[in-house]
């Protein structure tokens, strides 16, 4: 019926087009429909995204109240698999405004690593433009398994897809009658199979890598999970290898994924001292204005125990051999050396000349690591204070 409608076509009205007619017909006049909305119940939305498609399903009770669907754009279709299920809640609030604004509703998603979206650190620009909008909203952000996520799952299903190969089975039963079977496979297992083994052929594990990173049916993956996947079905010699350098040569991953980095082992806990100057932790605070005396840089040294600070005014470029003057003049002099000093990973005290010279003291000099204030945190609390006096 919509083909007919098209230009250049000569409009027939055929037996197929009147079977058309009717089943749309039943569709409008028998088929369930949408119930109205009703204030005081809670609203649910079921959202979910695919390769080609966002949508989203609004309920009550069970009951349908609004679904939408649309395309990706051709942008889109370059994120990755958690930007693109929180697209789609996205896509949700901005048409649900007048639903949703204002009231409690939870939202179930088959992406389980968004249920955590709110105390995540680390995100990507578009994540944070993404987050300002949810934060206007009371949402509850649930985990929902891919396969009970049936019915907004089908606004999107693509029922059309390119078929590498079709195998076909007959079979003949007693009766005479024939069981025909058809089934699709890619083409390269065949190749597979002549072989008898995934042989060292460059070609063929390069389609096998892109039928499993890239194809229509994939979603662009890390290589670690992308290893587990083919190492079901496949394998050859320095399969691992060969998928993390595939995963890192496409462009698509790069420009897109943001980087989730592991610890490089646990954190050590900093014990209590138990003389006061027996620990101190030393920090700088930049970026001040020249003193009369041409200093700009506060160098803050804190005892662990008593919390004590001395402040010493240095420069911008003074040398590690008037550091270690200063050091000695200030904090040795008055309250002997230190069991062990704790500072920042600041290029002055990673040189190997504060290394010796804190070897030279038979002292020890540790390092903390990055936004962990149980190292550091009392001269990061005591730099704010001065920040703030002055």
């Amino acid at each position: 019926m919509t083909r007919l409608l098209q230009r250049d076509i000569e409009f027939e009205w055929t037996g197929k087009c009147q079977q058309s007619l009717e089943k749309l017909k039943a569709l409008l006049t028998e088929a369930l429909v949408l119930v109205q909305s009703e204030s005081g119940k809670e609203f649910i939305v079921y959202s979910d995204a695919s390769l080609n498609r966002l949508r989203y399903v609004l309920m009550i009770e069970g009951k349908v109240i609004a679904y939408a669907s649309r395309q990706l754009k051709q942008h889109e279709k370059n994120y990755p698999a958690h930007n693109l299920e929180l697209a789609a809640i996205v896509f949700a609030l901005k048409i649900l405004r007048h639903h949703l604004y204002g009231k409690k509703c939870p939202v179930f998603t088959d992406h389980k690593s968004l249920k955590y979206l709110m105390t995540q650190k680390d995100l990507n620009l578009r994540q944070r433009k993404w987050l300002k909008l949810i934060k206007y909203y009371e949402l509850v952000i649930d985990y929902h398994r891919g396969m009970a996520n049936v019915v907004a799952d089908t606004l999107s299903r693509k029922s059309l897809f390119a078929l590498r190969a079709m195998n076909t089975q007959l079979t003949v039963i007693d009766d005479g009658s024939i069981l025909v079977e058809l089934r699709a496979r890619p083409m390269f297992l065949q190749e597979i199979c002549e072989a008898i083994c995934v042989s060292k052929d460059n070609e063929l594990i390069r389609n096998i890598l892109n039928e499993a990173h890239s194809s229509c049916m994939s979603i662009r993956c890390s290589s670690v999970k992308m290893y587990n996947d083919l190492k079901r079905l496949y394998w050859w010699p320095g399969m691992k290898r060969d998928i993390s350098e595939f995963v890192s040569k496409c462009l698509i991953c790069q420009q897109v994924k943001a980087k989730h980095q592991v610890p490089s082992s646990l954190l050590k806990p900093v014990l209590v001292p138990e003389w006061k100057w027996d620990q101190i932790i030393i920090d700088f605070v930049t970026g001040l204005l020249l003193s009369p005396r041409k200093k700009d840089v506060v160098w803050a040294v804190v005892n662990r125990l008593t919390t004590l600070v001395h402040f010493i005014l240095v420069r911008t470029d003074c040398s590690l051999d008037k550091l270690a003057e200063l050091y000695v003049s200030k904090i040795v002099r008055l309250h002997r050396v230190p069991f062990s000093v704790i500072s920042d990973r600041d290029l002055r005290f990673t040189l190997l000349f504060w290394n010796k010279l804190q070897e030279a003291f038979w002292k020890k000099l540790t390092f903390s690591t990055t936004f962990n204030p149980q190292t550091d945190g009392q001269s990061e609390r005591v730099i704010q204070i001065l920040e703030d006096m002055l």
